[in-house]
């Protein structure tokens, strides 16, 4: 079952929500708390989505099917 590409999808629209939230949500400084910490959300839910791309990308390195070792050494 090929799973890797849902999961590089689903990291993708993470850093895509994240940046959405952290660029949407302006710096002030009597900013609504509720405001700051979906601000600092948006932070943390962009890195975990680059952390879920690079799980999908190591699953499907460690998927490939290895060509097997020909050990004939000339003879």
């Amino acid at each position: 079952m090929k799973i890797e590409p849902a999961i590089i999808l689903s990291g993708i629209i993470m850093i895509i929500t994240g940046l959405g939230l952290f660029y949407s949500i302006q710096n002030n400084s009597d900013l609504d708390q509720l405001l700051l910490y979906a601000k600092h959300g948006g932070t943390f839910v962009g890195l975990m989505g680059i952390g879920v791309i690079m799980a999908g990308i190591l699953l499907r390195l460690m998927e490939k099917e290895q060509p097997p070792i020909e050990e004939n050494y000339g003879a």
